[in-house]
């Protein structure tokens, strides 16, 4: 259970089920033989579980039922079986008028429980409480074995067949149930294309989420026991210090699994905390490095302006967003591309996180003195075409990468701001010249990402009024629209999403934007002048994949913001 053995006792005490003298005779008798002191009152037959069960319960304010009978095929069909499993739940009926679904769950405190299946089915939850025989019973007569529970045995250790920068020695010495669990996080985050594993150590459990489709997604436990293990395991493999515990620490694990055809490759940041060093490992996927525009999600108006840009002599391209935007993805796709024997690329990232093929890429250093500005010197005298500045910083670097263009050369870079025409004002204000920035810029394009409808469990949809205002949708748009959302099935489980894309706002910059600049004019100007040019805004752009019934209104509304021009 998640509430200890001092809380259980005193709601033992408060419901009048054992007298203040039973506790401290437990607790007494516990000391001596090792069970706790609740387990002790089971044993001696003072209590029984269903009487711990039946008050906990009272006391989180839910019903209590003891057995689980007939449960209907459409409560079953609402929640995946991934969901059930992770979970420890069952369905016990579902009402579709309201999305109102009654649950099972062992622990009435599992709050985390509820709130996972309130916001990845879309339901008002309804939790009871039932035995856990019960429900793991219900499990198995209605979903079958856990999906996991072939992966959870040595079968796991052989999955993964090489480690690279890892000992031999090390690895025959680690006990081999911390092997098999490593593997089976790894091994089940790329199964379920997962872009984070997050291992958090909280004060009693060790946290275990994937961030799946930019949703952090809760899954089960590790013994806290293990929680030692576990992470010194994953620093061995990413050739990190074991030693080192009060200090941040980055590395690299390189896996390649049995098959010989599929490699893993992980990014590993630690960070110490009050209760123990969090572990967040960045699942680096080299199939994005392969997207085509269209699959990034341009539209064929963005995508011809897109490889008109790519195929300018020169100038600076940007791509602007927040942290986790895709921004780097863009550009990889933009890269790989162009990449031709023709042309020389050279790249200058922190870190490079992907290779590329015929891409000469540099990785920042400053510990020696090799920041972005020394290495965009030094790649100058490399006669490349084409140049990638991983993100211009400061103005040092800025100033080079302008200078870069203005000699000949097409730099694609990106910057940290909220829209397109905000990047002007943002060079501006690190210190870059007004006729610099009008002169070396030929476009902008800022991006969000949005979760692609799941196609196996697509279906109609009806937008509600505050959808409708939210978006600003015309009578004419609403007539010809194919709105559409995931119903939840089990191959998106059940979220009703299954992959993401991007929305897009693409300014490209003419005469009149230039003089604009050079005159300190606002950038409300500047937008309002790139949105007589034929502009969309993000949320624009995100309205016509709604329409299309690629995403749902929801998707758009939260990563845009309403249009000001």
């Amino acid at each position: 259970m998640a509430a200890n053995d001092d809380y259980i006792l005193e709601l033992l005490i408060k419901h009048g089920l054992i007298q203040p003298s039973e506790m401290e005779d437990a607790r007494r008798a516990s000391a001596g033989n090792g069970h706790g002191p609740v387990d002790e009152l089971v044993r001696t037959g003072r209590i029984t579980s269903t009487d711990i069960m039946r008050t906990t319960a009272a006391e989180a304010g839910l019903d209590m039922i003891e057995r689980i009978e007939t449960i209907p095929p459409e409560a079953i069909e609402v929640v995946p079986h991934q969901l059930a499993h992770r979970l420890n739940v069952v369905p016990l009926s579902y009402e579709p008028i309201n999305r109102h679904l009654r649950v099972a769950l062992a622990d009435p405190f599992n709050f985390d429980a509820i709130d996972t299946l309130s916001k990845e089915l879309r339901v008002e939850v309804d939790p009871v409480v039932a035995p856990a025989e019960e429900i793991q019973n219900a499990i198995r007569q209605h979903y079958g074995a856990d999906p996991l529970h072939g992966l959870n045995t040595s079968a796991a250790d052989d999955l993964i067949v090489h480690e690279k920068g890892q000992d031999e020695e090390e690895t025959k010495g680690d006990d081999a149930h911390i092997i098999r669990l490593v593997n089976l996080m790894i091994l089940e985050a790329h199964r379920l294309r997962a872009s984070d594993i997050h291992l958090e150590p909280l004060e009693k459990r060790m946290r275990l989420r994937y961030r799946i489709d930019g949703v952090l997604q809760i899954m089960p436990d590790p013994p806290k026991k293990l929680q030692a293990a576990l992470i010194s395991r994953l620093k061995i493999m990413a050739n990190m210090s074991i030693a080192e515990k009060r200090l941040p620490q980055d590395g690299r694990i390189q896996i390649r699994l049995a098959d010989n055809r599929t490699s893993i490759d992980l990014r590993v940041s630690s960070i110490p905390t009050n209760h123990g060093e969090s572990i967040v490992m960045r699942i680096l996927d080299k199939t994005s490095l392969q997207l085509g525009l269209p699959e990034l999600g341009f539209l064929s108006d963005d995508q011809a302006t897109l490889e008109r840009i790519m195929g300018l002599p020169d100038g600076i391209f940007l791509v602007t967003g927040p942290t986790g935007s895709g921004k780097s993805t863009t550009l990889y796709a933009c890269l790989h591309s162009i990449n031709k024997p023709d042309r020389k690329i050279i790249t200058v990232e922190d870190p490079v996180e992907y290779q590329l093929n015929g891409v000469n890429q540099v990785p920042v250093n400053e510990d020696v003195g090799m920041t972005f500005a020394a290495a965009l010197r030094a790649m100058l005298r490399q006669a490349p075409n084409i140049i990638m500045v991983g993100e211009i910083r400061d103005v040092e670097t800025a100033n080079i990468a302008i200078n870069a263009s203005l000699t000949g050369h097409l730099v694609f870079s990106t910057l940290h701001t909220n829209d397109a025409p905000s990047a002007v004002t943002r060079l501006v204000d690190i210190g870059v010249k007004q006729f610099l920035v009008a002169s070396s810029i030929r476009a902008i394009l800022a991006q969000r990402l949005v979760r692609r409808i799941c196609a196996n469990c697509t279906e109609a949809y009806t937008p509600t009024e505050t959808e409708i205002r939210a978006l600003n949708l015309r009578p004419e748009q609403l007539a010809e629209a194919n709105f559409r959302k995931g119903a939840g099935c089990e191959k998106c489980r059940g979220t009703g999403y299954k992959g993401r894309m991007g929305i897009f706002e693409i300014c490209v910059l003419d005469d009149e934007i230039r003089r604009m600049i050079n005159e300190k004019m606002s950038v409300s100007s500047i937008r309002q002048r790139a949105r007589d040019l034929g502009m969309r805004t993000l949320r624009e752009d995100g309205l016509r994949k709604v329409l299309a019934g690629l995403t749902t209104p929801d998707e758009v509304i939260t990563a845009s913001v309403g249009d000001k021009a």
